[in-house]
């Protein structure tokens, strides 16, 4: 019998589609003690995690993942993968979404850099959410994750830091996507002013804009664009976290 090729191509197709959809292989380990605590800060900026939308269901990222911190605020679907070596540790039928918060860096006294080394895709969780999908003593489990859309309560927030001349912003709890593509920013005497990202999910502006009522304009990695105007008024102190009642859908 002679194969169809446009048969095949489907077949070829509806696997690859599988896969996709059943998402991508990593492993995940935990940190931060039984109530999540020492999750708290980390190299996306975020501060106390509970202030800034996060709460404990969050990890900390391979470098592979956390894409210098470009990730930050994503949203990942984890659930233990039974078909691996160590998979007799999984807690079938589980899985957990968790937030990008951190940064797992690479141990470069282990082979390879250890589970966080180039090229690996690994979720170092927040322990309350690893124990949702793998049995505590096993320590690491073979994973499956899949990036998803976020669910936030609450609309973005927007956290100042830096000097008179120098604005250093946090970018809050965005739906969506979760993270930040572009950001600017506009005081009440200025035009919009594009700003660049220093580190984690901090923008920054070298622009003087003490005593002047600020704005934002942020475009998601999803590719929605959002302004949020008159956010902070003309009073604003470094060191102050406002928030807003809007947020991204995509």
């Amino acid at each position: 019998m002679v194969k169809s090729p446009i048969l095949s191509t489907l077949v070829l197709a509806a696997c690859v589609a599988l896969a996709t959809a059943q998402g991508s292989p990593g492993t995940a380990t935990f940190y931060g003690g039984a109530d999540g605590s020492g999750t708290m800060g980390g190299a996306c900026g975020y501060g106390n995690l509970y202030d800034s939308g996060y709460g404990v269901l969050n990890a900390a990222l391979s470098e592979t993942l956390f894409s210098d911190g470009a990730s930050c605020g994503q949203c990942y679907t984890i659930s233990c993968d039974g078909s691996r070596p160590g998979g007799e540790y999984c807690k079938p039928g589980t899985s957990i979404t968790v937030s990008a918060t951190n940064l797992c860096p690479a141990n470069y006294a282990l082979p390879n850099g250890g589970w966080c080394g180039p090229g690996r895709p690994h979720f170092d969780m927040a322990q309350p959410a690893w124990e949702h999908i793998g049995v505590y003593q096993a320590g690491i489990i073979p994973v499956v994750y899949q990036q998803v859309k976020c669910s936030r309560g609450g609309g973005v927030r927007f956290s100042i830091a830096g000097c008179n001349y120098f604005l250093l912003i946090n970018i809050q709890n965005l739906g969506g996507s979760g993270s930040v593509g572009a950001a600017w920013i506009k005081g009440d005497s200025t035009g919009w002013i594009q700003m660049s990202r220093n580190w984690g999910a901090n923008w920054q502006a070298l622009a003087g804009l003490v005593g002047q009522g600020l704005s934002f304009a942020v475009t998601s990695t999803g590719g929605q664009y959002i302004q949020f105007l008159n956010v902070v008024p003309a009073w604003w102190q470094f060191g102050e976290t406002y928030t807003t009642n809007q947020n991204f859908y995509y």
